[in-house]
């Protein structure tokens, strides 16, 4: 005998999806638990899950969350000549570089280093100046939500906000890479560090700056410990389940004879940590 299915009401994480989308939706909460039920069901992979709660925690950030604060910025004064700002273009690697003037605070525009090609390519570099080719800079308030940002980065084809505190001055920057990494994760390109040496760095103290998506058959190899790489693929997976949630920066935790301490960490993972040898 078939079963009756016409009065039968939606369960399960297929109900909750099909209720998000009715007159009368769930919490975000709600919707959430919904989508981690598709993914163990094989419905979502861990990729796409990842984005669609990146892509909703976004609505509840601000640019606070997400800039690259005052003291990290790269500033480019506007009375300096090609030859004395251009080894900091070298050595970055950005293409767009926030223009101060005679106050540090003030920012009076940004430059583009694709200004420069002409001059170079014309061999005239020596006669380039940053006050002909300055582009204004759009500045925001560090409440502004970043899903507005987004859209307005959007709109206006702008790639770089500075950001501003309540007394009007800067407190850092944000581009839409630092929008959009907080939905897809961390985008790297051709001029960042990614190859396995660079996961590893020694300090004077005889400790190590780790990167967090180190393999975990890497990190054996250079401690010469055995963590097991059935769970997790990265050190940083380890460190997590160790903490039993995402831990702040400046914590540390005990491993196999060795401290971690979180050196960088946002609200979905850990970035960056230091590993030393425990002291007794």
């Amino acid at each position: 005998m078939s079963e009756d299915r016409s009065g039968a009401s939606p369960k399960g994480w297929l109900g909750k999806l099909a209720q998000a989308f009715s007159d009368e939706p769930p919490t975000k909460e709600d919707l959430i638990n919904g989508l981690y039920e598709a993914a163990e069901a094989g419905v979502l992979d861990n990729d796409a899950m990842s984005i669609i709660e990146g892509a909703l925690q976004v609505s509840d950030m601000k640019v606070r969350d997400a800039m690259v604060p005052r003291s990290q910025m790269t500033l480019v004064q506007i009375n300096q000549t090609a030859s004395e700002f251009l080894p900091i273009l070298i050595e970055t690697a950005h293409s767009r570089f926030p223009v101060a003037g005679e106050n540090p605070d003030e920012v009076v525009g940004i430059l583009l280093a694709k200004d420069l090609l002409p001059y170079m390519l014309q061999g005239n570099l020596d006669e380039f100046r940053i006050s002909q080719c300055l582009r204004s800079a759009v500045f925001i308030p560090e409440s502004k939500r970043l899903n507005v940002l987004l859209r307005e980065f959007r709109g206006t084809r702008n790639h770089m906000a500075i950001v501003v505190d309540e007394y009007g001055g800067v407190s850092g920057l944000i581009t839409i890479e630092d929008v959009l990494e907080q939905i897809v994760g961390e985008i790297e390109d051709e001029h960042d560090d990614d190859d396995d040496e660079g996961n590893i760095k020694s300090l004077e103290d005889d400790g190590f700056i780790v990167k967090a998506l180190t393999p975990i058959d890497d990190f054996n190899e250079f401690f010469h410990t055995d963590f097991s790489d059935e769970e997790f693929d990265t050190i940083g997976g380890i460190v997590t389940q160790r903490f039993g949630r995402l831990p702040e920066r400046n914590e540390k935790v005990t491993l196999h004879g060795l401290t971690f301490t979180v050196l960088s960490a946002d609200d979905r993972r850990i970035r960056l940590l230091q590993v030393s040898p425990l002291v007794e």
